[in-house]
């Protein structure tokens, strides 16, 4: 099964990602983890995208295009996949349809700006080993410092209040449109599920199997 994932930075996506992955045993592949990954890594990828990703816009679409193609060349794909974070565009969309990739459906995970500016901004990971956290939802044991390797916590350059209002105006933008190009196909469905982790990993279930 192949399948995509459509929401806002800050939608949930990554965890609904991994509901999918347990249930379907198939890879969740994030555009965004990967060019962290090139980032930290300090290659020719990483360098190239790093000045868009700080100022919460996209990473040119050759770029992103190109690292997909690799990535779903791997074994692990030949069953299935998830993609979180591609396509965001309507020129990635249509390459996506000309590599000849059959796409079974895909789910958008609708939650309200304010939600996600909350989300966001208060948002804290671990500079080591990339534990996630959050100031009010779920704090770490000493404030400040992760649970796991005892080092600390920080914001990320993305996660700045300014920062998130541009990246929710370039998604409102540039990836809404996609929500017509899949309805078009027949492909779209929508979550609107998002009050806890279980009741949101739900209703992204519900809606792959069309119990929705």
């Amino acid at each position: 099964m192949n399948l995509i994932l459509l929401g806002a930075p800050g939608a949930g996506k990554g965890t609904q990602a991994e509901a999918i992955c347990k249930e379907y045993h198939i890879p969740a592949i994030s555009t965004g983890n990967i060019l962290r990954e090139a980032i930290k890594n300090g290659d020719e990828l990483g360098l190239k995208a790093k000045s868009y990703m700080d100022s919460g816009k996209l990473v040119p679409d050759e770029v992103v295009i190109g690292i997909l193609k690799e990535r779903l060349k791997s074994d692990d794909c030949k069953e299935g996949f998830v993609l979180d974070g591609f396509p965001r565009t309507l020129p990635q969309a249509e390459a996506l349809d000309k590599m000849k990739i059959n796409i079974d459906k895909v789910v958008e995970i609708n939650v309200p700006d304010e939600v996600i500016l909350e989300r966001l901004s208060g948002r804290r990971v671990c500079e080591k080993c990339g534990a996630t956290y959050h100031i009010q939802n779920k704090k770490p044991k000493v404030e400040g410092v992760c649970d796991f390797c005892k080092e600390k916590l920080v914001r990320r350059k993305d996660d700045n209040v300014e920062t998130i209002k541009d990246r929710l105006k370039v998604f409102h933008d540039q990836t809404e449109p996609l929500k017509e190009y899949y309805l078009a196909q027949n492909k779209l469905c929508v979550v609107t599920e998002y009050g806890s982790v279980e009741s949101s990993r739900k209703a992204t279930l519900d809606a792959i199997r069309g119990n929705i």
